[in-house]
């Protein structure tokens, strides 16, 4: 007798974790910030290295290029990630109060007349 197959589990993807606990994929800016912060210290490094011909000095200026622009791009975008946070958070809110007074003498969009008609 031939045997029912077996439901295959779909493979957990394992998430890329920069230094052990910088999860790259599930944070936001994070994949942003580090891929401008690695061009930033090519072009730091290697702009350097075409002005002077210093190779140590030039590998010093790339570490601190991606420093500067991964954190740079880093706390921008959190910024605008924050802030569009909040604006949505206003409108979700925005609406539930649209939706509860809608129809209601609390409505905002409601016309009022002088006199209450019974």
């Amino acid at each position: 007798m031939a045997a029912a197959p077996e439901p295959v589990e779909p493979e957990e993807r394992k998430s890329l974790k920069l230094l052990g606990f910088l999860d790259v994929e599930n944070t936001p800016c994070a994949r942003h910030s580090i891929l401008y912060g690695s061009l930033g210290s090519v072009v730091a490094g290697f702009g350097h290295f075409l002005f002077t011909s210093r190779i140590r000095r030039s590998c010093d200026v790339g570490v601190g290029g991606f420093i500067l622009v991964t954190l740079g791009c880093w706390f921008h975008c959190r910024y605008n990630y924050a802030k569009q946070r909040i604006q949505e958070r206003i409108a979700r809110e925005e609406i539930k109060k649209k939706i509860l007074y809608e129809g209601t003498h609390l409505d905002p969009e409601r016309k009022h007349n002088g006199s209450s008609s019974n």
